[in-house]
Formats: structure tokens, C-alpha cells, sequence
């Protein structure tokens, strides 16, 4: 399959990436994507958008998605350390309002694929992260919906990082649960 290695998850359509990393003495190199290698893996997708964020530990960003004009994405770790979610939100899914989650960081390198028809969002473990995506479809101003990233219905088990105060945005402080969906 070429330069990566890609896991399936429990949770049909989620995958996570892992590239063939070439070190020596003077650092490393990667190919962070490869529309040949990913169609491969059955990662067939038209990207049209790279954003990147920073965020400081503590902070939780989600559970976001866009109501009518989903995204796939793909996530990865630039720095620091995050762990990083998916609830699958397809309503005719056997995995309707189930979550997986994984760790990435600029050590492991590792991505995550989620596709269209989930919320996504992430929890900054280290002091500081630097965080990228890949999404298919722009950004739609109006178009956000989100979950509650508490809610006990889906019941994450997020890794708190223990004396951190947690750090939501107001917006993320007002989304419902999975059973307003």
C-alpha cells in the first residue's frame, strides 16, 4: 500500500493512518498524504480545504459537524499531544452514537480519518498543540451543529489531564445531547 499503514476501527469508515516515517541524524521525513496511497486504502476523497489550529492544554474543541454540508476529514497531531474523537451520527449506522477515540501527537505522527456523518472533536493534553485538518467541503458559516462533549448518553472517556481546568468555547458549552439530535 505504499508509504502508510492504516488501521480500521470498531466503528465502521473511522480509520487511523499511520506513515512510513524515514529518520537520521539531521531529523525525518514523511508524506503526510498521497491521494494514490489513500484511495489504496479505500480513502477515495476530493479534499478542498486545510485548516490548522493551536490551543494551549485543557482546551476541548467539539463535538462539531455541518448539517448540510459535511465534511470528511482527516486530523492529525503537528504538535503536542491531543486526544481526539468521533461519535458516529448515521442515523440507519448499527454504531448510531458510539465514540472512538485515539492519541495523536507529534511523536506517533499518527492520523485519523473521519468521515462524513460524525461529530468530531478533540481534548489538548500536552501544554501546547498544534492541530491540522483536511476537510472535503468548506467551511459553511451557520451551518454548525454540535453534541454536548459530556453527554452521558455516548459516555466519553475523555483523559482529563488531572489539576488542568478544562477549556470550552461558550458555543461548545450549549450543545445538547445526542437524544436532541
Amino acid at each position: 500500500m505504499g508509504k502508510i499503514t492504516v488501521e480500521t476501527c470498531e466503528i465502521e469508515g473511522l480509520k487511523v493512518i499511520t506513515p512510513q516515517v524515514f529518520g537520521d541524524a539531521r531529523g525525518y521525513f514523511m508524506e503526510t498524504y498521497s491521494q494514490r496511497d489513500f484511495a489504496a486504502a479505500g480513502i477515495d476523497v476530493p479534499f478542498v480545504q486545510d485548516n490548522q489550529s493551536a490551543s494551549s492544554q485543557g482546551v476541548l474543541r467539539g463535538l462539531h459537524y455541518q448539517i448540510n454540508h459535511p465534511q470528511d476529514k482527516l486530523v492529525r497531531c503537528l504538535r503536542g499531544e491531543v486526544f481526539d474523537v468521533a461519535v458516529d451520527l448515521r442515523r440507519d449506522s448499527k454504531t448510531f452514537g458510539k465514540w472512538y477515540g485515539v492519541v495523536l501527537s507529534e511523536e506517533n505522527k499518527k492520523q485519523f480519518f473521519v468521515p462524513k456523518g460524525f461529530a468530531h472533536g478533540f481534548y489538548v493534553m500536552s501544554e501546547y498543540a498544534e492541530f491540522a485538518y483536511k476537510c472535503s467541503d468548506f467551511y459553511t458559516p451557520g451551518d454548525e451543529g454540535g453534541l454536548m462533549w459530556n453527554d452521558p448518553d455516548i459516555g466519553i472517556d475523555w483523559p482529563l489531564v488531572e489539576g488542568v481546568s478544562l477549556n470550552l468555547s461558550e458555543r461548545d458549552t450549549k450543545w445538547g445531547g445526542i437524544k436532541e439530535f
